[in-house]
């Protein structure tokens, strides 16, 4: 019992941290509303502006991501600059009214699909900025040494969410309408504002500040260019968020096309995916020291779990393989944020975390239309089957890599089966 006590404590140390509580609260609340409008936006998009269209799906998906490709840089020399609590006070009360407005246009029977490429697009605007600004800013609310652990425990908030919101979302929709999970998304942003606006100042962790100065976006990548555990990071997450990361396009196309369900079972589907994400991300709250093998090894554990995750012949079979899904995005996910940015400067860190917040979901316009073009042409299977073998090929020429630079080998070891990487750089398995 005090072994189990002694983890329980270690997992959720920084909620000891006031400031991160507050946020860890809030953002728990403004969490499960988001997944509540991102189940209602495919939803509206498959079954009421389409007729289970793939590529409308991906489109959606693409034009909300795509504002990265080009704000995100820009968005992380913001968070090198500016006070980063303003910062976010203003980005999530933007995505609050982006929110309250696609409400009300459904709401109101006036929506088509143009409007929803609209949101889509203005929402992933305000996201763009928001994002580097909110993934530096947990350094603020919880000293160095704890930043893994905050940074996993965010990654809890995010898909403990999930196990609620999407099935309440199916709930919502059958009963109320699709308009309705929008406008409960809105309402949830207030708790994170008012977290924000209830913080300790006098409490947050002063992060050195950027100077005004040209050629700041070239003195990250310069930065990162010599820093090849950090761009080898990059590398895979480029591949696999690309090819990979859309289970918000893939999940409801096997709902609704090879499945034939409704949208409780829809949301269902996100829920148990979450369940793995979810232990995923408490797994990766315990850990102290990140290192680039286990992101290797959780690349080969999402390829071979989606691989075996498309071939599963039923909707229950489906949803099972759907947890190892999960627990390996999150570990992937969550290791790589940490370990960039733990080696990263603190002032050069808003901006490196932006060129990998680039890579990471600037990644999405490119390959969700491709996965949804594979989906509707080819099969949902093939499209998920697609992207569990792009994460395997990367993770190959990873090792490969650094086989050759760094003089380490690989093997995967035991069942189930675990990274074993050796050499100069890394002794011991993860």
């Amino acid at each position: 019992m005090p072994a189990v006590t002694a983890a329980i404590r270690q997992t959720f140390s920084s909620l000891r941290f006031f400031n991160y509580r507050l946020w860890f609260c809030g953002a728990l609340i403004s969490n499960m509303g988001a997944w509540i409008q991102r189940v209602g936006q495919d939803w509206l998009v498959l079954r009421e502006l389409t007729d289970n269209s793939g590529i409308a799906v991906g489109i959606v998906t693409a034009l909300q991501f795509l504002p990265v490709l080009f704000l995100s840089a820009w968005a992380g020399v913001l968070a090198d600059r500016l006070p980063r609590r303003k910062l976010l006070i203003a980005t999530q009360s933007g995505q609050a009214l982006l929110a309250f407005g696609l409400g009300a246009i459904v709401l109101t029977g006036q929506a088509q699909i143009w409007h929803v490429y609209a949101f889509a697009f203005l929402l992933g605007c305000v996201t763009a900025i928001d994002a580097p600004v909110r993934q530096t800013f947990v350094a603020e609310m919880v000293p160095i040494r704890s930043l893994p652990n905050a940074i996993g425990l965010n990654s809890a908030s995010f898909n403990s969410s999930r196990l609620v919101g999407p099935a309440l979302a199916g709930v919502l929709i059958q009963v109320f309408g699709t308009g309705y999970a929008f406008m409960i998304n809105g309402i949830t942003f207030i708790a994170t504002i008012a977290a924000l606006a209830l913080m300790r100042r006098a409490k947050l962790q002063v992060i050195p500040s950027a100077k005004k100065e040209k050629g700041q976006i070239r003195q990250a990548v310069r930065y990162i260019r010599r820093r090849p555990e950090i761009w080898l990071i990059l590398v895979i997450i480029g591949v696999v968020s690309c090819l990979g990361f859309n289970s918000q396009l893939t999940i409801g196309m096997m709902a609704t096309q090879v499945f034939d369900k409704q949208a409780g079972e829809f949301g269902l589907l996100s829920s148990i995916f979450g369940v793995g994400a979810l232990i995923g991300a408490l797994m990766a709250a315990r850990r102290t020291h990140p290192r680039l093998r286990l992101i290797i090894g959780a690349a080969i554990g999402f390829g071979l779990s989606s691989i075996v995750s498309a071939v599963m012949p039923t909707y229950l079979t489906f949803g099972l393989s759907g947890i190892f899904v999960g627990l390996f995005t999150l570990t992937l996910l969550t290791a790589a944020n940490a370990t960039v940015q733990l080696s990263t400067q603190p002032a050069m860190r808003g901006r490196v975390i932006s060129l990998y917040m680039l890579v990471n979901q600037g990644a999405t316009p490119i390959g969700s239309p491709i996965i949804g073009a594979v989906a509707e042409q080819v099969g949902t299977r093939w499209a998920i089957g697609l992207g569990g073998v792009a994460a395997l090929v990367v993770a190959g020429v990873v090792i490969i890599w650094l086989r050759r630079h760094w003089h380490l080998t690989a093997h995967l070891e035991g069942f189930p089966p675990h990274l074993v990487v050796s050499g100069p750089h890394e002794q011991t398995p993860n």
